[in-house]
């Protein structure tokens, strides 16, 4: 079991006196940015000067500088920039400011547990990755809560990398709830093949194999998409809020049989047997060195997929039906 560590175990006071930088005014930059503002701490944001996300720190009443002047001046460095950008704004930009007695740290451990960026071993390296986006991390800590996270520490060259790290946790709110302990490569390792044989693979192949099966047989495509994608929200609502037994609780019992006595037959033996094989693909390095590859060559894979998707008929049906739905907004 994990080691989990609350708001009385992190100590926000060991972040005194020191500058946090923030490296990227995104999603989880803009939220980690603000929180730990409103904690009392002094931040810095780098962003690209020009850049809409630049504007948006200035506005936000940030000092924004350059990657490589927020690396001299701070104390504490927190990347938050893609993965994809992370190695060479490290080398260009944060690896001359990294002196000894420094931290840098990451929201997820892609670049580290893949050699991408190998920080110099006098500097400690830590992960506080909150489990939520961006958006909520900021919505959550506003109304006096906030979300689980993980810490991790790859080197500790100070010998208080983990303490200090939680008192990270602390500043953006993330040990009102808990903060769990983890390691680079288990982070990594697990939030890819979530990502790649459930949450954004899996997942979707499902619904449009569903789908598709049942437009082949002659049903109707709206009908088709109310069954097989627009209802798995009301599900996964219900598994997020009270786990797979008060889902189980909450649907009919028709439902609740056939989804005992069927699911076997669609995640089968040979569906695990693929899910261990890009779990292999994940810890041998082979899926990060693909990724890596696709990015230096201009994405020509990425850019082929992404269009057939869009093309999908489920696609479009889906853009139609959600015109009925005016508390979607039209999000895209």
């Amino acid at each position: 079991m994990a080691t989990i560590y609350y708001d009385k175990d992190c100590d926000l006071s060991l972040l005194n006196g020191k500058v946090i930088g923030v490296i990227g005014y995104g999603s989880q930059g803009h939220a980690q940015a603000q929180n730990l503002r409103d904690s009392g701490l002094k931040v810095l944001v780098a962003e690209a000067q020009g850049s809409p996300n630049w504007k948006k720190a200035q506005d936000a009443g940030f000092e924004v500088l350059a990657a490589a002047e927020v690396a001299k001046q701070a104390d504490i460095i927190m990347m938050l920039v893609p993965d994809t950008l992370q190695s060479s704004i490290y080398s260009r930009e944060i690896e001359g400011g990294l002196k000894p007695g420094k931290m840098l740290m990451f929201a997820h451990g892609f670049s580290i547990h893949y050699g991408q960026v190998v920080p110099p071993a006098e500097v400690d390296v830590t992960m506080i990755a909150p489990k939520c986006p961006g958006h909520m991390l900021r919505q959550l800590y506003t109304e006096g809560i906030g979300p689980p996270a993980l810490v991790a520490v790859q080197q500790d060259a100070s010998g208080k990398a983990r303490d200090l790290a939680l008192a990270y946790a602390k500043g953006i709110g993330c040990s009102r709830a808990a903060v769990l302990e983890t390691t680079f490569a288990e982070e990594t390792e697990t939030d890819l093949f979530g990502e790649q044989a459930v949450l954004c693979g899996g997942v979707i192949s499902l619904v449009k194999a569903g789908f598709d099966t049942l437009v082949e047989a002659g049903y109707q495509p709206e009908i088709a998409y109310f069954e097989c994608l627009h209802e798995l929200k009301l599900i996964v609502d219900l598994i997020y809020q009270g786990g797979i037994s008060y889902m189980n609780y909450s649907v009919s019992d028709t439902a609740e049989y056939g989804g005992y006595s069927r699911g076997s037959r669609v995640i089968d033996d040979m569906v695990r047997e693929e899910m261990a094989e890009i779990l292999a693909e994940v810890q041998d390095g082979s899926f990060a060195k693909e990724w890596i590859l696709e990015n230096q060559v201009g994405r020509p894979v990425y850019n082929a997929l992404k269009r057939m998707e869009s093309e999908e008929l489920v696609e479009e049906v889906g853009a139609e039906l959600r015109q009925m739905m005016p508390w979607l907004k039209g999000k895209k």
